[in-house]
């Protein structure tokens, strides 16, 4: 009988969810042209890597603000750069949190550490932009950080891509080839703020969704309850045969590209 109780205190505060869930790549990655920058979240330094687009970069200002959270197992690094020129017709700077334990974030990698971290990011960086919109977005497991942002301060607008009801997910697509012995201690880890369905109700920004049709780590029903659950204006596009780790490409491309000139022309109205 002894076993029971044990199992549970095991389960619960020796933070499977932690390692079960998150995966921070080791070692140096190259960064290209972003700029290294770190911020203060429970007085320990959060890193952020910073590029701006070509056309802020030709004329030289920048209009608005992107800020880009990771899918697990990915580092600012590998993406900053790549987000940059996805906005390549905005005049936009981009930063790119690394969250807790990954890349030079101090701190281990817990799931409990990244919406305040998340907060403060968006806070410096709301104090250097000032006026300026700033555009949330996030792929997988950085949707959850940018939908709790959205849900707590002002945004212009969204773009999420193959977004996570956490719980959910963790619960009905996994619980059952464990009994849920696994599955439930870790889905009840999971912070109310990275629960997409918990979080989604109280956004109102303008919003893109992107969903990978055959997507083998968030199937498209998980995606599908992110998306009716958001309370915002928002589109979404279909990404047909692709997987969870694909980018986008060819028509899914020209419709996410004529998808954010929408965001752009709603980007003042969005935050009042």
């Amino acid at each position: 009988m002894l076993l029971v109780p044990l199992y549970v205190l095991v389960m619960t505060f020796g933070g499977c969810a932690d390692t079960l869930i998150l995966h921070p790549p080791q070692g140096h990655i190259d960064a290209g042209r972003a700029q290294r920058m770190t911020v203060q979240s429970q007085g320990r330094d959060v890193e952020i890597w910073t590029a701006r687009s070509p056309a802020a970069a030709t004329v030289g200002d920048v209009e608005a603000y992107v800020l880009e959270f990771c899918g697990n197992a990915t580092r600012a690094e590998q993406i900053t750069q790549y987000v940059a020129d996805r906005w390549h017709r905005f005049p936009v700077e981009v930063r790119v949190m690394n969250y807790p334990g990954y890349g030079g974030s101090a701190g281990g990698a817990k799931l409990h550490d990244i919406p305040p971290a998340a907060l403060a990011t968006y806070d410096a960086l709301r104090k250097q932009a000032g006026d300026a919109p700033i555009f949330v977005c996030g792929n997988s497991l950085g949707t959850t950080s940018a939908l709790y942002i959205a849900a707590n301060r002002p945004v212009a607008g969204l773009i999420l891509q193959n977004p996570p009801p956490l719980r959910r997910l963790l619960m009905q697509n996994y619980g059952w080839w464990n009994l849920w012995l696994a599955a439930g201690p870790v889905a009840i880890q999971v912070p109310a703020q990275l629960n997409a369905t918990t979080t989604a109700p109280h956004c109102t920004g303008p919003a893109i969704f992107l969903s990978a049709d055959g997507d083998e780590i968030v199937p498209p029903k998980y995606q599908r309850l992110v998306y009716d659950a958001y309370k915002g204006e928002k589109r979404l596009i279909e990404l047909p045969g692709a997987t969870h780790g694909s980018s986008v490409k060819g028509d899914a491309e020209q419709k996410l590209q004529e998808a954010m000139d929408w965001l752009w022309e709603k980007r003042d109205r969005a935050e009042r």
